[in-house]
C-alpha cells in the first residue's frame, strides 16, 4: 500500500468536489482506496468558468472540509481539475538538436523539448495549459510513439497545445489561493477531460482508438485517443445545464424544479414512460401543484441529447479519425447517467458506445458512493497524483508556473480538519448527505403519479 494521499478537486459548472485517495498495490494490478468525498452544489461557475469568486471559494471550503473530515486529514495540497468553453488546441511541430551525451534520447531531452514548447509564441490575452506529445521524430525516422532508447541527434515531436484565456485560468488559481484562509496549495493543473480518461478508459480503448465524451454541467468536453496518444481536444458549451434549460422553459416549472424532474425521473427514451404517467411539482406560493407529463419530458430530453450527439460526431470528422475508433464512444460525467442515452448516441453517430463508469476502485462504502460518472473527474485527478496523464513525458502543466507546495510520498498529518469561519448573517449551508436527505423527505419532493 502507498501512504501517500492525493486530493482531487473537481471546480464543475453544478458541482465542486473533493476526494481522497490512496493507491492500492494489489497482485494483479493497483486500485484506489477512497478516503473521503465531499461534494456542494455550485454557484460561481458558468460553463466551466468561475464567474464568482467568492461563491466558488465557499464551495470549495465545504468540499475540502467533508473531504477532509472523512479521512481524517488536514488537506493542503490539492490536483485541480480545469474546463472552460473559451479552451482552444491547435498542432505544433517543435525539435531540438540534443546536447545530453550518448547516443541515446533520454528522458531529460524529452522535458528539454517540452520545456522549449512551453516558450510557444500564443494568441494574445492566452495561456498555455498543457503540452502534450503525439508522435516524435528522431533525425528523419517520423511517427515514433516513444523515442527513449533511439539513436539520433535531432528530437522533434507534433505536440497539442492546449490553451485557455488567461482570465479564465487566473480565476481558478485565485479560488484555490483564496481557500482555507490562503493555506490551500495547488499540485497539478489537469484539463478536466483528461483527468477524466484516467478514471473510465481502459488502455486497450485508448489503443484502438476511442472517443472519450465527458457532458458535465456546462461543457461537453471530448478528447479523442488513438494508438494510447491523445489526437485530438474540443470543448462544447452544450451539456447538462442545457437540458435543464430545456425542461423548464418547455414545462413552465421553476429550474430548481426542472433539474429535480432531470435527475429523478429523466429518460431519452419517451417510449419509457406511459403515456398519463405524471410528476406533480410544487407550486408558486399561494398556487396549486402542477402536473407534468413524464413523456413531454423525455420527448425535450432526446432532442436536446440528439442534438448534442449530432455535435459530438461533428467534431469526430474534424478530427479525422472517424475511421480509426474501433472503442467507439465512451461517455462520462454525470448527464452521462441519464437512461437510454447509449442508443441515442449510437443511433447519430453509428459508433459503438458506453456509459464510462470510474474503474479499478478498492471496494468500500465510499467507493459504492462515487462509483458514478459525475466523479470521473474528481477520481481521475487523484489517479494523476500516482502516474502521468502521457507516461512519456514527467510533466503536462509548465514547470515555471506550477506550485512552489512540495510534493510528499508521506501521509497528510492527521490534525483537526480546516473549517471555514461561519457568516453569522447566513444560515449554515447544508452538506451533501443532509441536501440528499431533505430533498427526499421535504414537501419539494416532486411526487410521480399516474393519472388516468
Amino acid at each position: 500500500m502507498n501512504d501517500k494521499i492525493v486530493v482531487g478537486l473537481d471546480i464543475g459548472s453544478t458541482k465542486v468536489c473533493a476526494v481522497a485517495g490512496r493507491l492500492i498495490r494489489n497482485k494483479d494490478f493497483p486500485t484506489l482506496e477512497v478516503l473521503g468525498v465531499g461534494r456542494v452544489e455550485s454557484g460561481g461557475v458558468t460553463r466551466g468558468s468561475v464567474v464568482n469568486i467568492n461563491k466558488t471559494v465557499s464551495a470549495i471550503n465545504q468540499a475540502i472540509e467533508e473531504a477532509g473530515n472523512q479521512a481524517d486529514i488536514d488537506i493542503g495540497i490539492v490536483n485541480v481539475g480545469f474546463s472552460s468553453n473559451t479552451i482552444s488546441a491547435r498542432r505544433q511541430i517543435g525539435s531540438i538538436t540534443r546536447s545530453s551525451p550518448g547516443d541515446e534520447v533520454t528522458p531529460t531531452d524529452i522535458d528539454h523539448l517540452l520545456r522549449d514548447m512551453y516558450k510557444t509564441v500564443i494568441p494574445p490575452g492566452n495561456e498555455i495549459v498543457h503540452v502534450l506529445p503525439m508522435d516524435f521524430t528522431v533525425d528523419s525516422e517520423p511517427g515514433i510513439e516513444d523515442p527513449v532508447g533511439r539513436n539520433g541527434v535531432k528530437l522533434g515531436a507534433d505536440f497539442q497545445i492546449i490553451m485557455a484565456p488567461a482570465n479564465a485560468a487566473l480565476n481558478t488559481k485565485k479560488c484555490i489561493e483564496r481557500a482555507a484562509n490562503s493555506s490551500l496549495k495547488r499540485d497539478q493543473l489537469v484539463l478536466s477531460v483528461l483527468a477524466s480518461g484516467m478514471a473510465v478508459l481502459t488502455e486497450d480503448e485508448k489503443q484502438a482508438g476511442v472517443a472519450l465524451v465527458d457532458i458535465g454541467g456546462g461543457t461537453t468536453d471530448i478528447a479523442i485517443y488513438h494508438r494510447n496518444v491523445l489526437r485530438y481536444i474540443s470543448i462544447l458549451p452544450w451539456a447538462g445545464n442545457s437540458l435543464t434549460n430545456d425542461i423548464e422553459q418547455g414545462c413552465k416549472v421553476l429550474s430548481n424544479h426542472a433539474e429535480q424532474i432531470k435527475v429523478q425521473f429523466g429518460n431519452a427514451n419517451p417510449t419509457d414512460s406511459r403515456l398519463n404517467e405524471v410528476v406533480s411539482v410544487p407550486g408558486l406560493v399561494n398556487r396549486k401543484h402542477k402536473d407534468v407529463l413524464l413523456r413531454n419530458v423525455s420527448l425535450i430530453m432526446e432532442d436536446r441529447l440528439k442534438e448534442i450527439a449530432a455535435l459530438v460526431q461533428a467534431e469526430i470528422l474534424r478530427s479525422g479519425f472517424e475511421h480509426k475508433l474501433l472503442a467507439g464512444i465512451v461517455l462520462t460525467g454525470g448527464t452521462a447517467s441519464t437512461p437510454n442515452i447509449e442508443a441515442i448516441f449510437k443511433r447519430v453517430t453509428g459508433m459503438d458506445v458506453r456509459v464510462g463508469y470510474p474503474e479499478w476502485l478498492e471496494h468500500n462504502g465510499r467507493a459504492d458512493l462515487v462509483s458514478d460518472p459525475a466523479y470521473a473527474t474528481a477520481l481521475g485527478l487523484v489517479w494523476a497524483g500516482f502516474r502521468q496523464v502521457d507516461e512519456r513525458v514527467s510533466f503536462i502543466s509548465d514547470p515555471a508556473r506550477t506550485s512552489e507546495a512540495p510534493k510528499t510520498s508521506t501521509p497528510p498529518t492527521a490534525k483537526q480538519p480546516y473549517r471555514p469561519a461561519a457568516e453569522p448573517e447566513e444560515a449554515p449551508k447544508e452538506g451533501w448527505f443532509a441536501k440528499l436527505k431533505r430533498i427526499f423527505s421535504s414537501d419539494d419532493f416532486i411526487e410521480k403519479k399516474d393519472t388516468y
